[in-house]
């Protein structure tokens, strides 16, 4: 699940990390990419000739070893078999940062299994998830946060967004739940326009196939979530991981006991909100009495 919106640096992690939160993290592509190259010399092989057994272009090895390009999945495991199979390459995978402007350090790594998932599920009550967010909503994100963000960043964090939310409508095939607290639709935040322009975009996205949108209301009387936000996502091997985030800090949530956990909140959770049909209903009507 997406998250993080508190402040922009919980806007679901998009934001351009200032410096001292979040160092240099170009320095893990260098040092992968200088063992890519430490290997394929060690194999006699030319980024040429070792381009070919990869089967990506001699630019693209170039680039990589020169830490300048993310390797995705399928370079790094026909590099393994290529350069001898010893698993550091794939080892070293798993740390790699791309440092996107506009995606907070601790979000990265949930960004890239978000755009694989084959399901994703997420619950917020702070604000409308960033998935489903409008260009206005996200501005106005952007000009409550503190310390201000400058031009650069603001621009950067609704870049990333809207880059993000591409996911909704190029992977028609993955399944995209969400449950937002009705509170967070009353606050008027950027104003009465902002808020209408993003509840037209809730009511719309709602339309699609693999996309479901509920409210929690106000007057439930049982609630499983109580301990906060959270996303929750299955990859095409059928793995589920979860994801946490609060200020300043986001968690990655692997261990098998601990996402049944937050499985069986979401799905109890799911439960007591107001059914689709039901939610759009109710969003229909917050957006006539503004």
């Amino acid at each position: 699940m997406t998250t993080g919106d508190v402040d922009v640096a919980t806007c679901d992690g998009e934001r351009e990390g200032r410096e001292e939160r979040e160092p240099d993290p170009s320095d893990s592509l260098r040092t992968f990419g200088a063992v890519v190259q430490a290997l394929r010399e060690h194999a006699g092989l030319t980024r040429a000739e070792f381009g070919a057994r990869v089967r990506f272009s001699r630019h693209t090895v170039e680039s990589v070893e020169l830490g300048r390009r993310m390797p995705d999945e399928s370079f790094v495991e026909r590099a393994e078999d290529v350069l001898g199979n010893t698993g550091a390459l794939r080892r070293a995978a798993r740390f790699l940062s791309r440092g996107e402007p506009g995606l907070a350090v601790w979000f990265r790594r949930w960004a890239r299994l978000e755009r694989v998932a084959v399901s994703l599920c997420t619950y917020e009550c702070r604000l409308v998830p960033g998935l489903l967010q409008s260009e206005g909503y996200v501005r106005a994100l952007c000009d409550n946060d503190v310390p201000p963000l400058a031009d650069t960043e603001l621009e950067s964090t609704v870049a990333a967004r809207l880059e993000r939310q591409r996911i909704l409508v190029e992977r028609p095939n993955a399944t995209f739940d969400f449950v937002i607290e009705e509170a967070v639709l009353l606050r008027r935040l950027g104003g009465v326009e902002v808020s209408r322009e993003q509840l037209d975009r809730l009511l719309e996205l709602g339309t699609l196939r693999n996309i479901t949108v509920q409210i929690m209301p106000a007057e439930s009387e049982h609630h499983a979530c109580l301990a906060g936000p959270v996303c929750l996502l299955q990859t095409a091997d059928g793995r589920w991981r979860a994801y946490s985030e609060g200020q300043e800090s986001g968690r990655l949530i692997a261990d098998p006991k601990e996402v049944s956990r937050i499985e069986m909140r979401y799905g109890r959770l799911r439960s007591q909100a107001l059914s689709p049909k039901d939610s759009a209903g109710l969003l229909e009507r917050i957006r006539g009495a503004l």
